[in-house]
């Protein structure tokens, strides 16, 4: 069974009758999607979901699984979702699909968050993969430009059509390609005080287990936060 089915497959085990399940975004997250619908038609499974893109709504909506918008819910019991990187104290670079700003909200709502990856997903310490940072786009080229200054080789997302990408929000995606972040915790709270940034991909400090897809099997970490 290819990882990422083997990993979304296992977490939908955690889903227990009665909760409200947070469903993430990205290539991962939609085979735990993919479970959670057969566990609802299979053995009347009764769940709500909230969801972080109107990717995942679409497809939820497919398969049978009742939603709520995010406002309708007091708390969320479990949230799913994939990373793009995760590093050996468990913080994570998410947004490589764009969903960065939904999938934060909804985990920061969430008792448990689960993430599911494969093992190409784990590094020592972030940076390798992009970071992605949302923007609106009054001033965007002056983020950017500043971004540049600090030497952190920005790019602007595109899209299929080779025009700026916008997020489910309407807003840009500037990629900070970094190599190394050496301290996470700062670096957030930069890019949080800068006005005309909405959102950025670290996710720190919220993951409370990881699935990891392997050849021998899924293998899972508690995280002790």
């Amino acid at each position: 069974m290819e990882l990422k089915k083997m990993v979304g497959y296992k977490a939908a085990e955690f889903v227990e009758d009665g909760m409200v399940v947070g469903l993430g975004t990205g290539s991962t997250a939609y085979y735990m999607v993919e479970a959670i619908g057969k566990r609802v038609k299979e053995e009347g499974l009764s769940i709500v979901g909230v969801t972080t893109s109107y990717r995942t709504s679409d497809h939820a909506k497919e398969l049978g699984i009742p939603l709520k918008d995010i406002d309708e819910v007091e708390s969320i019991d479990l949230t799913i979702d994939g990373a793009d990187e995760i590093s050996a104290d468990f913080q994570g670079i998410k947004g490589g699909g764009g969903a960065h700003l939904f999938e934060k909200m909804v985990a920061n709502l969430s008792k448990e968050v689960i993430w599911i990856v494969d093992d190409s997903k784990l590094v020592t310490k972030l940076g390798a993969f992009p970071l992605p940072v949302e923007i609106v786009k009054f001033g965007a080229g002056q983020l950017y430009r500043l971004f540049e200054t600090k030497g952190m080789n920005p790019t602007f997302r595109k899209d299929e059509n080779e025009g700026k990408y916008l997020t489910d929000s309407g807003n840009f995606i500037i990629d900070l390609h970094l190599e190394t972040i050496e301290d996470p915790r700062g670096l957030a709270a930069w890019l949080d005080s800068l006005t005309g940034v909405v959102e950025h991909g670290l996710f720190l400090d919220c993951v409370t287990k990881v699935i990891v897809g392997t050849n021998e099997g899924p293998v899972i970490k508690e995280v002790n936060r």
